[in-house]
């Protein structure tokens, strides 16, 4: 029942960040800054969560020493407010498919830092180990398949064009696929490096301070403290500020409540249970579930290069799936043999001294 619970939430989480990308980018299209969006994200979420954290973990929390805040403190600045800024303007270059699929560098970086940090082991020796490099090698490939190849086209039975914003020329946006996407995709790379930090540390914050709800809205507090730097910073016009009934109010309030408040909870709970790589490696489902929506929604067009990216990504996440659950099986296997083994050597020690003389033993 654990282990269904910890794949049902991966899921869920990936889907939640599938509609994160997708009314992101109708949000900037829209003419919205990204800045400003990041701190009305944090504050909904601040807004969101700060009574439920109130309501069921107050009572129970630790106590919150000065050494850990300024450990949540530089953790929210790292994982949220810069990865998330930076996000936002790597979006804007590019496009919601190339987010996603730019989030699967995020296994291999975290991977490395899992085990540069010591809370992640690979053994290039057994089966399991070798199973998660090929599969990490395997979703670095069909990343690349997607960014680079395209193919011929499908067409889709059904487009329906939910947001309509007109040309990237319209909007202001170089139309040249060079130095732009270029610097979109070291950006989305930046932002996923700084994501992999804030994955394997808040591991390591999250054992001097448990309460996961209020860990989280502490994080949501503290970035939106900093991104409200940030924006007011960079962005001085306060028409740039203003929300309309429109996408980006939606995008707000869906990435402010669902994503930054319900997925980083999420996030949270199976970084605890399962450990920072096994949350990392389901990111391959947003893109796919990216690839279907945009297609279906936005009229985006699906690719030979997107459906075959798409297979390689699935093929690698269930690789390095496979390979943490047979590795937990043998360490258990050993676990439980090791128990046997001493239990049965206690038992002749016992059955040895009960047969010596009592002026022996």
């Amino acid at each position: 029942m654990g282990a269904r619970r910890s794949y049902l939430a991966v899921t869920l989480i990936q889907a939640i960040y599938s509609g994160m990308f997708l009314l992101s980018k109708a949000a900037f299209d829209g003419g919205m800054n990204n800045f400003v969006f990041t701190f009305y994200r944090q504050a909904a979420a601040t807004i969101f969560l700060l009574p439920l954290a109130l309501i069921f973990e107050w009572k129970n929390a630790p106590p919150l020493s000065f050494v850990t805040l300024c450990k949540i403190f530089v953790l929210s600045f790292c994982g949220i407010t810069l990865s998330l800024n930076l996000y936002g303007v790597a979006l804007i270059y590019t496009s919601a498919t190339l987010a996603a699929a730019t989030t699967n560098c995020l296994p291999v970086i975290t991977f490395f830092l899992a085990v540069l940090f010591r809370t992640e082991s690979v053994k290039l020796r057994t089966v399991p180990g070798i199973a998660k490099v090929t599969g990490i090698v395997v979703c670095m490939g069909g990343a690349a398949t997607l960014a680079f190849y395209k193919g011929p086209n499908f067409r889709a039975f059904f487009h329906y064009h939910l947001f309509q914003h007109g040309s990237i020329k319209d909007r202001g946006v170089p139309t040249n696929y060079g130095k732009t996407w270029i610097k979109g995709c070291f950006l989305m790379l930046i932002s996923n490096t700084f994501w992999g930090f804030w994955l394997v540390l808040q591991a390591r914050v999250m054992k001097s301070y448990p309460s996961k709800l209020l860990f989280t809205t502490l994080q949501c507090f503290l970035s939106a403290v900093q991104c409200f730097v940030l924006a007011i910073a960079l962005e001085r016009d306060l028409d740039k500020w203003k929300l309309g009934w429109n996408v980006s109010l939606l995008a707000v309030a869906y990435c402010g409540i669902v994503v930054t408040g319900v997925t980083y909870y999420l996030q949270a709970w199976v970084i605890e249970k399962n450990g920072p790589v096994f949350l990392a490696m389901s990111t391959p489902l947003a893109l796919i579930i990216t690839i279907f929506f945009s297609a279906f929604l936005l009229g985006e067009i699906i690719t030979l290069g997107s459906t075959l990216g798409a297979l390689l990504l699935v093929g690698g996440l269930y690789s390095v799936l496979w390979g943490k659950s047979r590795e937990h099986t043998m360490n258990n296997g050993s676990c439980m043999k090791a128990e046997a083994g001493k239990q049965c050597s206690e038992f002749k020690v016992g059955a040895v001294e009960g047969s010596l003389p009592h002026s022996l033993v």
